[in-house]
């Protein structure tokens, strides 16, 4: 039950909801504490009565004293040390006549009190016993309330144990204890001790006051802290919330993420995780979405070529004019051809990128291993060789994926080749630079870059094509300059001093 109500609850609220619940179960544990405080503190006061009872008793049967009044009250003068921090003892016969009283001994309080302050009482009549008399503080007399409590005491099953009975009023606070004595087993009469216990209920009020600012400062330090939380917190993580609901609907509503991405703390670092996550999904999805418009465009022109051809060439009579046909359509279906094979080949590569991770490797080893492929394959198919040189013995680590600088090397290798003549040499350098970056060149011996701005070649389906265009997609320079991006490298092109073309990378030294 509780599991589903806190289940449809903010945040804020079940932290409230639960420092709720933990307020009610302290707060029980303290009632009952309390509780619990007054018994033990009047049992403290009650054993010490007990004590004082049984002595006395103790005395009358070893003094032989008489309960008669002249002899209880030489009693109570002779052995006054007995009663000492006691407010009253007061005696009665077995008829419930009170035969002794220290309240009304013509004695010096102190006699039977350390207590400077112990107000005398006096017998009252019922009339007056509520009265206030002005400028002087007066008690009640509580003999008939103690006689009724004696005279139900003496028909009780406590009857021949202590008794123990409290009266409390907005003045006083006082703990009577009282018993039967019993001499050569004979009642003959009742003793009753009373003691003003004023200090059991300062103790319990203290216990209370303290109870009370200790909740009234847990009270203040939740709310402080639930403001401190939904302010810096629930607040900011509420925004976050809105942002990717924006995001999800494509609302144009405005966010404050912005606010929440100068923080320093966790909070800060995710909504710059989440902003970033978010931008590069609206890059891809962006990118996707044109590259998409341009592939559409692109088989759009050698579907036209490819339909044109395939019309005329059923009422083309002329072999070399069909043959010519044929060529054509072969090149727009090879064109065709390429551009998915590529366009589904880049798709595969960003999703498998996102889920590959970087690590230091060694470059040289990489490209060496690249360059003996290829020339395992076009030395011997066109006489084109490539030629390795690197400068210097030094270690040439990166950090890095290796099949995609592999996937590098190979599409720049590819270019190269493609645009050379058959028994031609492809130079790959590499050396690194002063400013602890590494430098990889590729060169070859075509005819170059025509491009003034030779950053379009590296744009998709660059339409100033060669007349080996048909072979390519127009993609892989463009995959290249990706993928050293993600390397956090940087690509140039430019043409040879002598001839040809030349391609340079750098990446960070790891």
């Amino acid at each position: 039950m509780v599991n589903n109500l806190l289940k449809d609850l903010s945040i804020l609220k079940k932290f409230l909801f639960i420092n709720f619940l933990i307020f009610i179960v302290i707060g029980s544990f303290t009632l009952l504490y309390l509780g619990s405080v007054q018994p033990n503190l009047i049992k403290k006061k009650t054993s010490n009565h007990v004590q004082v009872i049984e002595n006395t008793i103790d005395h009358f049967e070893r003094l032989k004293i008489n309960f008669t009044e002249n002899d209880i009250r030489k009693f109570l003068l002779s052995t006054k040390f007995l009663f000492q921090n006691l407010d009253r003892v007061t005696i009665f016969d077995n008829q419930f006549k009170i035969i002794g009283d220290t309240n009304t001994l013509d004695l010096d309080p102190r006699s039977f009190s350390q207590r400077l302050e112990i107000i005398e009482m006096d017998i009252l009549s019922d009339e007056d016993s509520n009265v206030m008399k002005s400028g002087e503080i007066t008690k009640n007399n509580k003999l008939s309330t103690l006689v009724e409590e004696i005279k139900y005491y003496s028909k009780s099953s406590d009857y021949g144990r202590s008794y123990t009975f409290i009266d409390e009023n907005y003045e006083s606070f006082l703990v009577t204890t009282v018993k039967n004595v019993v001499i050569e087993n004979n009642n003959i009469g009742y003793l009753a001790i009373t003691e003003n216990a004023n200090d059991i209920r300062v103790a319990i009020n203290e216990r209370k006051s303290f109870i009370m600012r200790t909740a009234f400062i847990v009270a203040v330090v939740i709310f402080i802290f639930s403001y401190v939380l939904n302010r810096f917190f629930l607040k900011p993580i509420k925004n976050l919330v809105n942002y990717t609901n924006i995001i999800k609907e494509k609302s144009t509503m405005q966010t404050n993420i912005e606010a929440i991405k100068k923080r320093n703390d966790e909070l800060g670092t995710l909504s710059k995780s989440l902003d970033a996550m978010t931008n590069d999904l609206q890059k891809r999805i962006e990118t996707a979405e044109n590259f998409s418009t341009d592939l559409v465009h692109e088989i759009r022109n050698p579907l036209a070529s490819l339909k044109s051809a395939s019309e005329i060439i059923s009422d083309t009579d002329s072999n070399e004019q069909r043959q010519k046909l044929i060529k054509i359509i072969s090149h727009d279906v090879e064109r065709i051809e390429r551009l998915i094979t590529d366009y589904s080949q880049m798709l595969k590569d960003e999703a498998a990128i996102s889920s590959e991770k970087m690590r230091k490797l060694n470059l040289k080893e990489i490209v060496q291993s690249v360059v003996d492929d290829f020339n395992n394959i076009y030395m011997s198919k066109r006489g084109i060789s490539i030629k390795m040189r690197v400068n210097g013995a030094q270690d040439y680590n990166i950090f890095g994926i290796e099949n995609r600088i592999e996937q590098i090397i190979a599409n720049l290798l590819d270019n190269s080749i493609s645009f050379s003549n058959d028994n031609q040499e492809i130079k790959v350098g590499l050396k690194k630079l002063e400013n602890k970056k590494i430098l990889l060149e590729v060169i070859d011996q075509g005819e170059g870059f025509k491009e003034k701005n030779t950053e379009k070649i590296f744009k998709r389906f660059y339409s100033n094509r060669p007349e080996k265009f048909g072979e390519h997609s127009g993609l892989g320079l463009n995959i290249v300059k990706n993928l050293v991006e993600l390397h956090n490298g940087q690509i140039v092109a430019s043409n040879n001093i002598d001839k040809g073309a030349k391609i340079e990378i750098t990446f960070p030294k790891a």
